[in-house]
């Protein structure tokens, strides 16, 4: 939920039409894609769409890949992962924090030495 409102918001009334397609974020793999799953700023698990791809490269970059599905089809998809959450047009996203530390996922290129003193943890 955001705290401001924008020009371009729809009004909480208005629904979306559910036969518009959603361009949809994936990873893809060697033979096939799988559709990428976000989370909110509170941490629930959510499926993300977006009306338009214009919108989808200026928010998560041009060379991230996607498909086009119905909300229907996305949401069928989703929910046996547990997931019934859709975010459609989310404008606000963060680097992965191992793009920001400059090392792969779960690993940090940050050795403690390097930190400054007050916040180098001590390891027992």
């Amino acid at each position: 939920m955001c705290l401001f409102r924008y020009e371009e918001d729809p009004e909480p009334e208005e629904r979306m039409n559910a036969a518009a397609p959603l361009y949809v974020p994936v990873r893809a793999g060697s033979a096939q894609v799988a559709v990428r799953m976000f989370r909110t700023p509170l941490g629930t698990r959510t499926a993300v769409g977006f009306t338009d791809p214009g919108r989808l490269a200026s928010t998560l970059g041009p060379e991230q890949p996607w498909i086009r599905l119905s909300e229907t089809a996305l949401r069928s998809l989703i929910e046996p992962l547990g997931t019934t959450l859709l975010t459609v047009d989310p404008t606000l996203t963060a680097p992965a924090v191992a793009e920001v530390l400059g090392g792969r996922p779960g690993e940090s290129s940050a050795s403690p030495a390097a930190l400054p003193r007050d916040t180098a943890t001590r390891v027992a």
